[in-house]
């Protein structure tokens, strides 16, 4: 893993304050089978197969296949789950120096959600589910396949082409925690003598308590290199092309006999599209043998159309129509990034960084204007951020070390609305500033002993107040730990018997817009213990992991702005896994 900031990220999207790359494994050597099994807490196991080999010559490719199942009965009530996953990747490295990588994935997960507590209820028992929402049996089923091709050629010393593409399905089906309600009639009148108009399900712009949708998603990615057109210089020049296709329907979570947890009448039907076409050129120059400056640009234009299928008259003068919710939108912006890189000796670098980033809202965050409301959120507008960034790094007989200070303006902040029975909605916030340090280490004591560290700072806070809100100038944005670190001890041999321990801390997070409450600060400590033997073409592998080693009661993470007061998700207990993997080359 990877990961780019400033201008480097310019080449992989328009939210140019950061991307994180990741490289999957490449088969090597000779073919081989690893098969293993690992079990734990909670009725968890995991069952592994790993197929792999290198490639003997250029027209044959390099294969790794793997699949694995996990399963769980989880540590609250109603928190089991279970996920197959398939890999492949096949790579071919030419002759002609081109490179070529297929990857093939599918995801099959179903979960169950126990949805969060209030405070009280999560000291009483973390492991509860609230009785009232046991009736609805929340619960999320997603169903994904992709696959991407990447393609490198370098023409000649100085000219190199890169082509990636990619294809995927999504299907999604949601079960939320929302009631029937009552009709308006039911509601009676208001202070004015006027019938008072139905939030629940029963109003029919309501998109009811089922999310199912399916989604159709691909695009590419053309890219050329070029090195020392001018003396001590690279360019690169590129165009991005994404397409989504999403078609979205909303059920009623209840049949015709009231019973929740099944999906009943049709109460949403729409199909949103979304493409952007991207150029982007970056360029780096050596002007001096131990000085750099890179440069990124970015034109990122996002489009954004939604078309209504679904009208429903209103049945009682205090409701209105469903109506035609169909509308479309456009985000644009031209993102510009710097750094400057000195390398003060070869064992110390330094390098200062500014970029702009641009992050428009999701599907997901533009799905629900209110919480009684159906329709896209064509009011939510794109996060706009400057960001600054100086850092030090250093390779020496003390150990890797980085530090760096960071400082992020937004405005239009895309940021937790409210979050009512399952039902997520966001907002744009005027303006929001974070800043703060990050700091890592890592070193080889003694032969096979390796100590890393790490620690974060991050003050995040509303710049603005927030009209018709709680949200005043100065308020902590919620959902964010102030202090983060980690600190890992471990006796790590190629072969043989192997342990460490860890040990994390998270600071306070604040559960709402008004820091009304806290999730407290916690630490824990993990350990583990193994033993690798080999033996010619046979590697075993064996493990054990306790973590929570001192059974911390402490909340895992929160739910921003939760409208029922269950902020809280309880994290899991003094929990243990141990597992056995058996290898063979052939």
């Amino acid at each position: 893993m990877e990961i780019l900031g400033g201008p480097f990220s310019a080449l992989y999207g328009n939210s140019s304050g950061g991307t994180i790359l990741t490289s999957t494994k490449q088969g090597q050597g000779k073919d081989s089978i690893e098969v293993g099994y690992s079990g734990g807490s909670h009725q968890k196991s995991r069952a592994d197969i790993i197929l792999q080999g290198g490639a003997e010559k250029a027209s044959e490719p390099s294969y790794v296949v793997s699949s694995s199942y996990f399963d769980t009965d989880g540590y609250r009530d109603h928190s089991a789950a279970r996920k197959v996953l398939s890999n492949a990747k096949l790579t071919w490295d030419l002759e002609d120096g081109s490179k070529v990588n297929w990857i093939v994935n599918h995801v099959d997960i179903n979960a169950d959600d126990p949805q969060g507590l209030t405070r009280a209820q999560w000291k009483e028992n973390p492991k509860q589910q609230v009785p009232f929402l046991k009736q609805f049996d929340v619960r999320k089923e997603i169903n994904q396949t992709q696959t991407g091709l990447t393609w490198s050629k370098p023409i000649n010393d100085q000219h190199e082409l890169y082509g990636m593409v990619y294809a995927g399905h999504r299907e999604v089906t949601q079960y939320q925690s929302i009631p029937k309600g009552v009709a308006s009639p039911d509601l009676g009148l208001d202070d004015n003598g006027n019938p008072q108009s139905s939030t629940s399900q029963m109003n029919p712009r309501h998109a009811g308590g089922v999310i199912d949708f399916s989604r159709d998603y691909y695009g590419t990615d053309l890219r050329w290199t070029g090195k020392d057109l001018l003396p001590n210089t690279r360019f690169t020049a590129g165009l991005a092309f994404d397409y989504m296709d999403e078609d979205r329907q909303g059920y009623e979570n209840f049949d015709s006999n009231g019973n929740y947890g099944t999906k009943g009448d049709l109460r949403r039907d729409e199909n949103n599209t979304l493409w952007n076409l991207d150029p982007y050129l970056q360029a780096s120059w050596n002007f001096l043998p131990a000085w750099r400056l890179d440069t990124g640009l970015r034109y990122s234009n996002v489009h954004y159309q939604s078309k209504d299928s679904y009208f429903k008259a209103a049945e009682y003068p205090a409701d209105t129509d469903n109506g035609d919710d169909s509308g479309k939108k456009e985000y644009k912006k031209l993102l510009p990034s710097v750094a400057l890189s000195w390398e003060i000796s070869p064992e110390f670098a330094t390098y200062i960084s500014y970029a702009k980033g641009f992050e428009t809202p999701t599907f997901t965050e533009m799905a629900y204007p209110t919480v009684a409301t159906s329709g896209i959120n064509f009011d939510l507008n794109p996060a706009i951020s400057d960001n600054y960034e100086l850092g030090l790094k250093s390779q020496n007989r003390f150990g890797n070390f980085t530090a760096a200070i960071f400082q992020s303006e937004t405005q239009d902040d895309i940021v937790s609305g409210e979050s009512n029975n399952g039902r997520n909605t966001f907002r744009n916030a005027d303006k929001t500033l974070r800043q703060g340090v990050e700091l890592s280490w890592n070193k080889n004591l003694w032969q096979d002993l390796k100590a890393e560290a790490s620690y974060s700072f991050i003050d995040a806070t509303f710049d603005a107040a927030i009209p018709a809100s709680t949200v005043q100038k100065g308020t902590k944005i919620p959902g964010i730990a102030k202090n983060q670190a980690f600190a890992a001890l471990g006796w790590q041999p190629e072969t043989g018997f192997n342990a460490g321990v860890d040990v994390r801390y998270m600071d306070k997070v604040y559960v709402d817009d008004a820091n009304t409450d806290t999730a407290p600060s916690y630490t824990t400590v993990s350990a583990n213990v193994g033993y690798i033997w080999k033996n010619d073409d046979w590697k075993v592998r064996s493990f054990a992991r306790v973590d929570n080693l001192f059974d911390r009661n402490y909340v895992g993470s929160v739910i921003v702005n939760d409208g029922n007061g269950r902020f809280f998700e309880p994290a899991d207990g003094l929990n243990w896994s141990a597992g056995l993997s058996l290898s063979k080359a052939f």
